[in-house]
């Protein structure tokens, strides 16, 4: 796809308040991982591409913020702020519009995962979007900061830099697929800059994306979840799953919202083991 390919198919996915503007073609460009998408098997139609306006007061004030962190961990990593682009993938164009006016919120305990640039299949970015009501995914083009990255194993409860010689964390130094930008920088270390929104029609070899939380079945009660979670997580964590099933419950969120936020909170493992705990306690009562 070459990038005069973009404005043609563009049309307004955000509503015009001001938020998002016409995207700059040189930036766009740079993203090759777009063009890689059909070559890896995945058949993207892209609808529309936004950039963040950055119109705003505090909206300037969050750039002008990137930028003087951006100099300040320079100074401390030899001159190399380490800036790279990362792809975030959001549950709904609320949560894009909220994060373009707001930043990212409390869900991201563990650290705000991002996929680079180049990876956009990987994990936390294309696996993590949710199809909205019209058929659309939505990912933040985000530039960030890394400085000086750490290796994080996977499943990992790290939720801070290990020392102060570290700025970020990384699944791989040699070929990452996945950063991790701890929640006390998230908002001054990650500044969006474009949004992509898409169709996927078709994967090949792919597992599938953005499916609800997996295993999907069998059902399990929300209250029993929380019930089983508050046994591992801590009470912080329990007070926002609690929030966002009350928000879903009073029709302010949608299931895949609420699906996508507690599993940003928990992850995929901790809520797989919950369920099979429910299971075994299902399958004891049938029992007796």
């Amino acid at each position: 796809m070459t990038t005069n390919q973009w404005f043609p198919i563009a049309r307004a996915v955000f509503p015009t308040t001001g938020l998002f503007a016409m995207p700059k073609v040189s930036t766009l460009s740079k993203a090759n991982s777009l063009r890689d998408w059909v070559s890896r098997g995945l058949k993207a139609e892209i609808v529309a591409i936004h950039r963040n306006a950055c119109s705003t007061v505090m909206a300037q004030a969050r750039v002008q913020s990137f930028q003087i962190f951006a100099r300040a961990v320079a100074k401390l990593r030899d001159g190399n702020a380490n800036l790279k682009l990362a792809w975030y993938g959001a549950s709904s164009k609320e949560e894009i519009t909220d994060i373009v006016q707001h930043g990212f919120g409390h869900a991201h305990c563990r650290g705000l995962r991002l996929s680079p640039e180049d990876s956009p299949l990987e994990r936390h970015a294309v696996k993590r979007s949710v199809v909205g009501k019209d058929g659309l995914r939505h990912l933040l083009l985000c530039r960030v900061i890394l400085g000086r990255m750490e290796v994080v194993p996977p499943g990992s409860e790290q939720c801070r830099s290990s020392s102060e010689e570290y700025d970020s964390g990384v699944d791989s130094l040699s070929s990452p697929k996945e950063y991790i930008i701890w929640s006390n920088q998230m908002n001054t270390h990650v500044l969006p800059e474009y949004v992509l929104s898409f169709r996927l029609t078709s994967l090949k070899g792919h597992v599938k994306i953005g499916e609800p939380l997996k295993p999907s079945s069998p059902w399990m009660p929300f209250p029993a979840l929380i019930s089983v979670l508050s046994k591992i997580l801590p009470p912080s964590d329990i007070a926002f799953i609690s929030k966002f099933h009350k928000d879903y419950r009073e029709k302010k969120i949608s299931r895949q919202e609420l699906i996508q936020k507690v599993r940003q909170i928990a992850g995929d493992k901790l809520l797989v083991s919950a369920i099979k705990i429910f299971r075994t306690k299902v399958h004891l009562i049938s029992f007796w």
